[in-house]
């Protein structure tokens, strides 16, 4: 079964940021990581479903045209849209997923420490969700934590030897750290060669 949403209300309700994501090093140096991690140096239209309090929304900003991050938690919500007054382009937005979803598509979507709180079956609906939301050639980046934790149905490691099953995605990148493991897959309908960052620059 998925997290029952009382566990995410009731660790809101105690703190603005229950999980301490703008303070830890671990957290910055992983979200470092991540940004580093994407294989163009900016994307036209992204999406970040549970951005939490917005600190890795910071940094997505940077290299985004556009970006929407959402949480289901109201606070949440709101302590993003406080940490990135002035982005203006980027969008907050109180969204519940996947039962909830953008009509728009993407050349980007990051699920960052989120797929671990669904079971199997709407862990796979939500990342097939991911793909059809993805233009052609666009990246799905996912970030997860790997020790064992209560409220947690799968580690990173699992979800990472999941993906590659999923169709119409390519690996690109992977990256298992002793807490976390990150992958890059890019959305490819047909088969073929993905457009690493060499590639994309006529370097092989």
């Amino acid at each position: 079964m998925n997290t029952p949403a009382g566990y995410f209300d009731s660790q809101y309700a105690h703190a603005t940021d229950p999980w301490h994501l703008g303070e830890r090093w671990y957290d910055r140096r992983k979200y470092t990581l991540t940004v580093a991690a994407l294989p163009r140096s900016r994307y036209a239209r992204a999406f970040e479903p549970g951005c939490s309090v917005g600190v890795l929304t910071e940094f997505l900003a940077a290299r985004c045209d556009q970006l929407l991050s959402t949480d289901r938690i109201a606070s949440a919500v709101e302590t993003t849209a406080r940490r990135t007054t002035g982005m203006d382009h980027i969008t907050v937005r109180q969204m519940t997923v996947p039962e909830q979803w953008p009509t728009e598509s993407f050349d980007l979507v990051v699920l960052s420490e989120l797929l671990y709180y669904f079971d199997t079956s709407t862990r796979t609906a939500l990342l097939q969700q991911s793909v059809e939301s993805l233009s052609e050639g666009g990246h799905l980046v996912t970030v997860h934590w790997n020790h064992p934790v209560e409220e947690h149905t799968c580690t990173g490691r699992d979800i990472a030897d999941r993906l590659d099953a999923l169709s119409g995605l390519s690996g690109l990148a992977r990256y298992d750290d002793p807490d976390f493991t990150l992958t890059v897959h890019e959305h490819r309908p047909d088969p073929g060669p993905v457009l690493s960052p060499a590639r994309a620059e006529g370097l092989v």
